[in-house]
């Protein structure tokens, strides 16, 4: 058992927002089936929303891009689906949520308290959702003040979504840690585009869209590296982790634990697969505890 934020992990390889969680019923396969630690829900908002039109996601040689729009069904919407995740899971149940100012946050923060979730996860990192996400957590002023807002309603613990696609992820992992978060998640996918050269127009029904599976690892590193370095809290790397050696090297650039998305598209099981590799891994190296191999990378300059 792995404690992460308070929460009592059985493995530290989660499911990241945006895949299978959509319903209850989705949350508790990848639990059941798959072995997850946790479960992170779909992006949920203050209202409902259809999201982008298609083609709204293709997979690319390097991994998937994709420009779904937050669609959601708004948290009233939402609480029966989390309700049931709660009640037929026996893993964590995070609900990540999205709004365009601090008090939409806060509002949907306290619409989905009723179903318990074990925490929450702020999405200020979206790429590809205008008004919401990346156009928050670009801003440190507006990432400390929405982090600030959610956590003067809940009391469970607040992860803060990061985006990549900014000058220094630090200085929004600083601002998240001054408004309060208990732990940040790094990264959201990158910027992208693809574009059909038969007929000239952009693939994506919304133009452009967010990178993510193997191509997008090193940039998750660097950021998981530098964030390890410059923030208290910890750090929960995402992003290409397609495998438990991708989750160890993660880990050793300071993640304590990882989330795995793109990856579920071809097996459910990736979790209990990196659970049991990680723990192959440290068994063969003589590490009595995961938390050896935390932040090993920094100890090695």
């Amino acid at each position: 058992m792995y404690t992460l934020t308070g929460l009592k992990l059985k493995n530290p390889a989660i499911l990241a927002a945006g895949v299978l969680g959509t319903t209850g019923a989705s949350l508790c396969r990848v639990a059941r089936e798959g072995g997850a630690g946790a479960v992170v829900t779909k992006s949920i908002g203050p209202a409902p929303k259809t999201g982008h039109p298609n083609p709204s996601m293709i997979k690319l040689d390097c991994g998937f891009l994709n420009a779904m729009g937050l669609p959601n069904p708004s948290y009233p919407g939402f609480l029966q689906e989390l309700e049931f995740a709660k009640n037929n899971s026996d893993v964590p149940v995070i609900a990540s949520i999205f709004g365009g100012t601090p008090s939409e946050f806060a509002e949907v923060a306290e619409g989905l308290l009723p179903a318990k979730p074990d925490a929450f996860e702020l999405n200020v990192s979206c790429p590809h959702a205008e008004g919401y996400g990346a156009a928050i957590g670009s801003n440190p002023c507006l990432v400390e003040a929405v982090t600030a807002a959610v956590k003067d309603v809940v009391n469970v613990p607040v992860w803060v979504k990061l985006t990549p696609n900014v000058a220094d992820i630090t200085c929004t992992g600083n601002a998240a840690e001054s408004g309060g978060a208990d732990a940040v998640v790094a990264i959201n996918t990158v910027k992208g585009m693809a574009i059909d050269i038969e007929s000239g127009y952009p693939i994506l029904g919304n133009r452009s869209g967010g990178l993510s599976g193997k191509a997008v690892k090193p940039v998750a590193v660097k950021c998981v590296y530098d964030l390890y370095t410059a923030l208290e809290i910890p750090v929960i790397g995402v992003g290409g982790v397609s495998s438990w050696e991708d989750a160890v090297e993660m880990m050793m650039a300071g993640a304590s634990a990882v989330q795995v998305g793109s990856a579920v598209y071809d097996r459910v099981d990736i979790f209990s697969e990196i659970g049991s590799g990680i723990e192959a891994f440290l068994k063969r190296k003589g590490y009595s505890d995961i938390k050896k191999i935390i932040g090993l990378a920094h100890e090695m300059v």
